[in-house]
């Protein structure tokens, strides 16, 4: 009598494997379709700022009409090819921004692209100091109300929180001007630099257009000084915009930190209160804010264009400003594009970092 013999059952595989095969892809298949997310929002945002943008007519008749004889006015229209179907000039304007060409301003006649390489620094170099302000008058501040939960100065600095994030960035801004450049006189009314500060970085070997770095590079105390006495009010009017935001964020979740089992079981040992903050709860605090920054630079560049226009900081927001005023609507197009951009590439960036230091994050 034959004993049936059955094969050797495979090895099992390793269960942590096996689901994340059949999530489909882990962390290399994750950053692929956020990258890939990136083209969809920025197509839909270009999309939707040309279609207002013509909601009231050409570019070139909202521009110059009345301004302009009427041969003239349809000379310029039929040259820059405003004649056409809007289909037309709808697939045009998207083959020029995938080559690069972003248009020409209406109103002084400069490439688009000039205008963002000239003015982009500004703005990035106030959108970095904006964020500097914000991360480290939020988190530390958060950090202490959470520890002294229901407590006088949790309940002042939840004010102040709601005070910063609900006060406008234009108002806040000019209440700074008031008190210290006006009243106390410490710090400068407007602009990035004084005339003298201008002359001697023009003549400086480095031209980066952030002015903190020009100014290092010419080796000059004095000149690195005065730059960032310039850079303090509308980084603060900004900054602490967002401030509030990472202020309450932070202290909700230290809150859920601390009472979370964990950090009851160390308490339980005798670990200090002050050990339990830094060692237990800080970093998992932390998690969230890295997560909404890529929404807090979405909004502090929104803001820039009031910010830069309150202290007179030539940056993309003011120049913004200045277009729509003058109704040059390619100016804006292009300007609008950019930030569309840089806010989908942060986004990208922040997912990946917090992709990287979360290991709650499923990658699928």
């Amino acid at each position: 009598m034959t004993t049936a013999t059955q094969d050797p059952a495979p090895p099992a595989e390793d269960a942590p494997a096996g689901r994340r095969r059949r999530r489909g892809g882990g962390l290399g298949s994750y950053l692929l379709v956020r990258a890939l997310l990136i083209i969809p929002t920025v197509f839909i945002l270009v999309t939707t700022v040309f279609f207002l943008m013509r909601t009231t007519g050409d570019p070139i008749t909202a521009a110059l009409g009345g301004r302009l004889p009427a041969d003239q006015l349809a000379e310029r229209i039929r040259e820059a090819g405003y004649d056409r179907p809007l289909l037309v000039q709808y697939l045009d304007y998207l083959g020029g921004l995938l080559r690069g060409d972003f248009g020409t301003t209406l109103s002084d006649r400069r490439p688009v692209t000039d205008v963002l390489v000239t003015y982009g620094a500004a703005t990035l170099e106030l959108t970095v100091y904006s964020m500097a302000v914000a991360l480290l008058v939020g988190i530390p501040l958060g950090m202490v109300a959470a520890r002294l939960r229901d407590r006088f100065p949790d309940a002042a600095l939840r004010f102040f929180a709601i005070f910063c994030y609900a006060t406008p960035v234009f108002f806040a801004g000019l209440l700074l001007k008031l008190v210290f450049s006006v009243w106390l006189g410490w710090l400068p009314v407007a602009g990035r630099v004084s005339t003298r500060g201008e002359l001697q970085l023009t003549r400086g070997d480095t031209h980066t257009g952030i002015y903190l770095i020009d100014a290092i590079s010419t080796g000059d105390g004095e000149l690195v000084g005065e730059v960032l006495r310039y850079a303090v009010l509308p980084s603060l009017a900004l900054g602490l915009l967002t401030a509030g935001v990472f202020l309450r964020l932070v202290r909700t979740n230290m809150i859920g930190t601390l009472g979370s089992g964990y950090v009851e079981a160390a308490r339980s040992r005798g670990v200090a209160e002050s050990r339990l903050v830094r060692k237990h709860a800080y970093r998992p605090a932390l998690v969230p804010i890295i997560t909404v920054i890529g929404l807090q630079i979405a909004l502090v560049l929104s803001g820039a264009v009031l910010t830069e226009t309150t202290f007179e900081w030539r940056g993309l927001g003011f120049q913004l400003g200045q277009y729509l005023q003058a109704r040059d609507f390619v100016a804006v197009q292009g300007i609008v594009a950019l930030l569309a951009v840089i806010v989908a590439l942060t986004n990208f960036v922040v997912d990946v970092v917090a992709a990287l230091i979360d290991p709650r994050v499923r990658y699928s």
